[in-house]
């Protein structure tokens, strides 16, 4: 099963990335360790993957109103599911450094 993951472009995974070699991933709520280790060692060449860390992220909760003071209501967003991958060996060109072109 191929899965499909994304790269999150925050300040906190730029730090964990210069500073420790931790990549963070969006990655689909149903992929577990082994698949997400699959999808990043078969997307990026040259990368051995040392270690998988994840987190689901629950959606927040929000308001709505159809009209004015007329059935409001509240629903939830989607939650979401974060991978930080560590490697052991390589490295991935994600954020362009000072010099480089985007």
């Amino acid at each position: 099963m191929n899965i499909l993951i994304t790269p999150r472009a925050t300040e906190k995974s730029y730090r964990l990335a210069t500073a420790q070699n931790t990549y963070v991933f969006n990655v689909p709520l149903t992929a577990n360790k082994q698949q997400i280790i699959a999808a990043v060692e078969a997307e990026y060449d040259g990368v051995k993957v040392a270690s998988v860390k994840t987190a689901v992220q629950s959606g927040k909760s929000v308001r709505f109103s159809r009209g004015k003071n007329r059935y409001p209501g509240t629903t939830n967003r989607k939650d979401t599911k974060k991978a930080y991958v560590t490697l052991s060996e390589g490295e991935i060109k994600m954020f362009a450094t000072e010099g480089e072109e985007k």
